[in-house]
């Protein structure tokens, strides 16, 4: 024998205080809670479990339409869809979609954004606005990120990647990053089209491939006092961060980021701090050892 449904009237609905369940049939009930509020449930079980899945309260959601609602669940438990887990994916489509107008330059300044603290090379952190400026952002940065496909990062890269292989091979990885972000974040949901591991890497030949990279020959020697003394010679700023450089033997971005605070000018010290070290740390320890052995 069938089990009666629709068995409330909106009256009953509208008059009952006591907290509990009451049936309307094929799976629909009113919940009242302890404080009275009242609410619609479809209650249904999925591998061995029972589930509540609510439906608005009454005040939102009318009799007719809490067995609609209703109506609708027992039609996705015939094809045994799980209710509550479709509607999960409604809702994801739906931030899918209205994701859809966040481009991908607003994706790449809010990475950059988040993640600029905890970069501590100075032109390792500008580099990143410029090469997408200059590469990518003509291409699609005003395009929504759930549209970046395959075609448009190939159409970024493939002008320089063979002029251009190592910006080429950092410009590519940004890109990967940046939709990485994105797809952790819910604005995009299909694979990365930036891979380059089993993706990218049968579309385009290795970085290395393309050309050697030649090294700057370094000067003789014999020949660094003739060199500093033209050095000297010549005024401006970059002149003498160039002799300091060489003094110091330092890495440029550690000269370029040089600030008095850091130097000693008493003790002829200068140091740098952590931050700016390539190491992440100061080199306290190896001047003390070598103030030990002298």
């Amino acid at each position: 024998m069938a089990r009666p449904i629709e068995r409330l009237k909106a009256v009953t609905v509208a008059k009952t205080k006591k907290p509990g369940l009451l049936a309307d049939g094929g799976g629909l009930y009113l919940r009242v809670g302890p404080t009275g509020a009242k609410s619609w449930i479809f209650r249904y079980r999925h591998d061995g479990r029972l589930h509540d899945m609510g439906l608005g309260p009454i005040h939102t959601v009318s009799l007719s339409e809490a067995r609609d609602a209703a109506q609708e669940c027992r039609k996705l438990r015939l094809k045994r869809i799980d209710p509550i887990e479709a509607r999960r994916a409604g809702d994801a489509e739906a931030r899918i979609a209205a994701a859809s107008a966040v481009s991908f330059r607003e994706c790449a300044e809010s990475y950059i954004a988040s993640h600029k603290a905890g970069w501590r090379n100075a032109r390792h952190a500008a580099q990143w606005p410029t090469t997408l400026e200059a590469y990518v952002y003509p291409v699609f940065g005003g395009l929504p990120v759930q549209a970046i496909d395959v075609g448009l990062v190939m159409k970024a890269l493939e002008p320089i990647w063979n002029t251009k292989p190592e910006t080429a091979s950092r410009v590519r990885g940004r890109i990967e990053s940046i939709i990485d972000w994105a797809t952790a974040r819910g604005y995009r949901k299909d694979e990365n089209p930036a891979r380059w591991r089993g993706h990218l890497e049968n579309l385009v030949p290795r970085r290395n491939k393309v050309s050697r990279v030649r090294h700057l020959a370094a000067l003789p020697y014999n020949q660094i006092g003739s060199f500093m003394a033209e050095v000297r010679q010549q005024e401006g700023v970059a002149a003498r961060a160039l002799e300091f450089a060489i003094l110091t033997a330092t890495r440029t971005g550690e000269v370029i980021g040089a600030r008095w605070s850091e130097i000693n000018c008493e003790e002829r010290l200068w140091i740098v701090p952590g931050e700016r070290m390539k190491a992440g740390k100061e080199p306290i320890e190896d001047r003390d050892s070598d103030e030990r052995a002298g």
